[in-house]
């Protein structure tokens, strides 16, 4: 493939710099790839900027045409978007495959939305009505654990509510979102969609720059805090899609057989880097040996190995900063309870590391208060189901939890206490167009996704007639 070129202003170009992406299975350079100047990311917000009010001003049912017309270009071009994405993020070719279908589907979801004016009052003496109004140029900010669904929670709504967007993928994932700037460049008219590409360098730059009037951003509480202030002189809109630490309470009713699978896979999709994967795991003690048992065998038999390997389940770890964070974690976790699966490192390239469950620890090992986002699972004991709400609900995060039961009431009465965005009953990690997002205390702010995430791209204004 020919180098990638961002997409500026309706046109293709090289980046002022260069910088190369490394493939996590292989630790070798998949291609250099564009990196934005700080002018050229001046240039982007400015050919955003420019292309607002023509854009503002379109028919909503032209806007819909672009997002349709930009779900079949991801979908006529699936099998190459998935291979970029496999190379630079790691994942296995089949759930890559995934992720790109997954990404056409929210732009069509979002062909089904509108924006109707709310009519609040009309009677004798007034009428009210309530208007969604486009913002102006978004700054979108996508992580590297799921470079294309995470841009299409934010792209179609934006652009659907009237705004144009900056698109800025994570340094170490930007391949596959490049390709997608080139393969809309003739979709979208000149400066409705941007796709620059940095290294690390530019994300407060576009946050704090003062033509952007909103930024849309997933990624760490840490980072998402940066955010918020970057974006604090111009009082900015923000959406904050940031970390979480799930946790999963699983009742004496269980059988354990049946949730650990369903668990296995909530805790360990995308080698654990998922936002809402289940991050701890409280089981009763009735069941807790049995569970921990059946999560072993689990992780024991589940493949390893380099996405693009016909078989693997699960790729590596996406850069070494995490792959090193997840290694100390593991090692802490030696001394903090017991390691009954994984907790090797094997011995070849790649920033692998092979599913691991412990047990026997509890809350206050880093492991368990941390966001590992990684492929271990600590599972703790508990007694009393109120005790392990109030273990749960003891974090700065609040992004996601699930209880599991045979019992639907009391499932249900644990649930609605859960201090989180989304609580899942028998279930975890499930998400869909139609279906609104968001955090709870430090795991976010707004939503995404949904009728509820559509109005977050938009300025409510009230017009308010006499009659």
């Amino acid at each position: 493939m020919a180098q990638l070129k961002l997409l500026i202003d309706g046109r293709l170009e090289d980046g002022d710099l260069t910088m190369d992406v490394i493939n996590p299975a292989t630790e070798a350079v998949v291609m250099a790839c564009p990196r934005a100047s700080k002018a050229q990311l001046d240039k982007a917000v400015a050919a955003a900027k420019a292309a607002f009010p023509a854009w503002s001003r379109t028919l909503i049912a032209e806007r819909k045409a672009v997002l349709g017309q930009i779900a079949d270009v991801i979908q006529a071009n699936a099998a190459e978007l998935a291979r970029l994405l496999t190379q630079e993020q790691g994942k296995p070719i089949a759930d890559a495959t995934g992720e790109v279908y997954g990404a056409a589907a929210f732009f069509r979801y979002f062909t089904m939305l509108d924006l109707p004016v709310k009519v609040i009052d009309d009677s004798e003496g007034r009428r009210v009505e309530a208007h969604r109004r486009p913002l102006g140029v978004i700054g979108a900010i996508v992580p590297w654990n799921f470079p294309l669904i995470l841009m299409a929670f934010k792209v179609p709504a934006a652009l659907l509510a009237g705004n144009t967007v900056v698109l800025k993928p994570a340094a170490t994932t930007p391949l596959s979102t490049l390709r997608l700037g080139e393969l809309i460049a003739q979709i979208v008219p000149p400066g409705v969609v941007n796709v620059i590409a940095d290294a690390n360098d530019l994300g407060g730059e576009l946050t704090r720059h003062p033509d952007v009037r909103k930024v849309s951003f997933t990624g760490s509480t840490a980072t998402g805090k940066k955010v918020m202030a970057g974006a604090a002189d111009a009082l900015k809109r923000i959406t904050l899609e940031l970390g979480g630490n799930d946790a999963a309470i699983v009742l004496d009713d269980v059988d354990p057989k049946t949730a650990a699978p369903k668990i296995f896979q909530g805790a360990f999709q995308n080698s654990g880097q998922v936002c809402i994967a289940v991050k701890r795991v409280y089981a009763h003690e009735k069941i807790y040996d049995a569970l921990c048992d059946e999560l072993a065998q689990l992780a024991d038999a589940a493949v390893i190995g380099d996405g693009l390997e016909q078989g693997t389940q699960l790729g590596p770890l996406q850069n070494k900063m995490q792959y090193d964070k997840v290694k100390d974690l593991i090692e802490e976790a030696r001394h903090d309870g017991k390691i009954i699966a994984g907790g090797v490192i094997p011995d070849q390239p790649g920033y692998f590391i092979r599913p691991t469950i412990v047990r026997d620890i509890t809350d206050g090992a880093r492991l368990v208060d941390e966001e590992q986002f990684g492929p271990v699972l600590p599972v703790i004991k508990f007694a009393d189901p109120e005790d392990a709400l109030a273990r749960a609900n003891n974090t700065p995060y609040g992004l996601g939890g699930s209880i599991w039961s045979s019992d639907l009431e009391r499932a249900y009465a644990l649930a609605e206490r859960m201090e989180s965005g989304t609580v899942w009953i028998n279930k975890h990690s499930e998400l869909a167009p139609n279906i609104p997002f968001g955090g709870a205390k430090e795991s976010g702010i707004g939503v995404e996704l949904g009728e509820e995430g559509l109005a977050e791209f938009t300025q409510l204004q009230v017009i308010s007639m006499a009659r």
